[in-house]
């Protein structure tokens, strides 16, 4: 029996000198427990992805001065560790192991994603040879993450004798990530039949969340997994050579990838929300900041924001202010009073009518013969930015911009108004999910007051506005949404899925018309598997935008 700590944990970005403590923690604590060996995330001792801080040479090099202080004091354990490491001009993303102060080898992972939010062709070489390391009498071989999303280096692992594959990850969460990552481990079943340990990183790194869930997957496809996202704990395996059987200490398998349909959680708006806590609160206090402020209207995208930042910081750390202007209703008033009320938080109210009527009067002779349109809506919406970037100069307050991804992307927004702010963290989230999570945050405890929930949604910013005078119903705009922004349908596909084409055009060349705001917009939490920033990288500039939306 082999007895493998998996340290499922947050390892920060460049934060090497706190990385090292953190290992050497996990590493006494599964040395307590009776671990023969304890597998590390992928990159722990940098973090994950550190970017372009791995083209600068004093990066690497305090890397490569952490790696070697950590072999040094490791005894009576083996460690299997992710870093990155160079040789010459070429760097690897690569994996050390370790046995009583000395390396016994060392693997560079040679499957590099280059897609989504990855570009780890930009930054390292690939590597050719697997490593494959004795543990008590059984080959253990390492690869890793994508490794094991490819054909072929477990194959190479287990042709060099591997009995066991370790497989460190950084795999950060999107909203169909538990299905891949189980039809991947059922391929590299198929593949090669090896049993799996697959441990993965933990914690907010911008926009990206890793949520742990590591999982273990015996020869007969025995499947176990932790199911709570952004657990972080030092999880016991136990591998008996003989059946290949590898499962969580004291516990039973509970899934057989060779019998089971693959589902997604059953929990997805409740792992959703803790995805968008989390992001949050390391975005948040990863970057120095410990409180923050929002702009609450009574509506439901700054409700939905504000109990997110109260479960991730605490209510304390949250201060509200309600910005009245002439359109602002009595409801709004009460609804952001009582919101602000039934989470505890610190509230003020800053009329932004002053403001606005000089703003008015200042522009006067400028605007002279001209129609009142959507500049003063706009006018109010920057009044309000400027007063929320005031609060935050004043006491270090980070600015929550609010704003929703279907807003985002049809620039239902004012840019440098409501988009204003430090982090965005419902930037993802289509205004349908947005109901949902809200609906689903009330079952936990009173948060958002049903009112909110029920009103219909409005900018007021003119007389009796409400969203959809604008834009489609949100049921059909985010099914449309959908399918042309994550899923990459043309116009055509989507009007034959049965969805109004002149609706389709116009909702198309919204999203295209407003690029060059979501370019100036704040980062916020990843959930889909084609956020805007990282994942779709669109020209602002393009001949292409005027030819996929004409009709021919």
């Amino acid at each position: 029996m082999i007895k493998i700590a998996l340290a499922q944990r947050d390892f920060p970005v460049g934060s090497m000198t706190g990385n090292l403590k953190r290992a050497r923690e996990y590493i006494a604590f599964a040395r307590h427990k009776g671990a023969d060996l304890i597998l590390f995330p992928e990159m722990a001792l940098s973090g994950y992805p550190p970017e372009d801080l791995l083209l600068r040479p004093g990066f690497m090099h305090r890397c490569h001065d952490v790696l070697e202080q950590l072999v040094e004091s490791v005894h009576d354990i083996d460690v299997v560790i992710g870093h990155p490491w160079s040789e010459g001009n070429e760097r690897f993303n690569a994996v050390t192991w370790i046995r009583d102060g000395a390396v016994l080898g060392r693997y560079f992972k040679q499957a590099l994603p280059n897609y989504g939010v990855f570009d780890e062709r930009r930054y390292f070489s690939s590597g050719q040879e697997p490593l494959v390391i004795e543990v008590k009498g059984s080959r253990v071989g390492v690869v890793i993450c994508e490794d094991a999303w490819v054909s072929g280096p477990i194959s190479q692992a287990k042709n060099a004798g591997a009995e066991l594959i370790l497989l460190p990850n950084a795999s950060p969460y999107c909203e169909t990530k538990l299905t891949s990552r189980l039809g991947t481990l059922r391929d590299r079943d198929e593949e090669c039949g090896l049993p799996i340990v697959y441990n993965n990183l933990v914690g907010g790194q911008d926009e990206l969340v890793f949520d742990g869930r590591s999982m273990l997957l015996s020869t007969d496809g025995g499947l176990s997994i932790r199911e709570n996202p952004c657990e972080e704990e030092l999880h016991i395996a136990c591998f008996d050579p003989g059946s290949g059987c590898v499962q969580f200490e004291g516990e039973e398998q509970t899934f057989n990838l060779k019998e089971n349909t693959i589902l997604e959680s059953e929990n997805l708006v409740a792992d959703i929300y803790t995805i968008l806590v989390r992001g949050l609160k390391d975005y948040i206090q990863k970057n120095a900041f410990t409180d923050v402020v929002i702009g609450l209207s009574g509506g439901i995208d700054s409700a939905l924001t504000l109990a997110l930042a109260v479960d991730a910081l605490g209510a304390n750390h949250v201060h509200t202010v309600m910005m009245p202007s002439r359109y602002t209703s009595d409801l709004s008033l009460e609804l952001a009073i009582q919101q602000a009320e039934m989470l505890g938080v610190s509230h003020r109210e800053i009329s932004i009518e002053p403001s606005y009527q000089a703003l008015l009067e200042a522009m006067q002779e400028s605007f002279a013969g001209c129609e009142t349109d959507v500049t003063e809506e706009n006018l109010q919406a920057r009044v309000r930015g400027n007063m929320l970037m005031a609060l935050s100069n004043k006491f270090g307050w980070m600015v929550l911009a609010t704003g929703n991804k279907s807003e985002l992307a049809v620039g239902y927004s004012t840019i440098y108004g409501d988009m204003c702010g430090g982090f965005s963290p419902i930037k993802d989230c289509l205004k349908t999910r947005v109901y949902e999570l809200s609906r689903y945050r009330n079952t936990l405890s009173p948060a958002i007051p049903q009112a909110v929930i029920d009103r219909p949604p409005s900018a007021e910013l003119a007389p009796g506005q409400l969203d959809q005078d604008s834009l489609p119903e949100y049921r059909i705009l985010d099914q449309v949404l959908v399918h042309y922004i994550e899923q990459d349908w043309s116009i055509a596909e989507i009007v034959q899925h049965g969805f109004d084409e002149d609706m389709v055009r116009r909702v198309a060349a919204m999203v295209i018309r407003n690029e060059y705001k979501r370019r100036q917009g704040a980062p916020g939490v990843r959930i889909t598997s084609r956020a805007f920033g990282r994942d779709r990288r669109y020209p602002i500039t393009s001949g292409w935008h005027e030819e996929s939306i004409r009709k021919v």
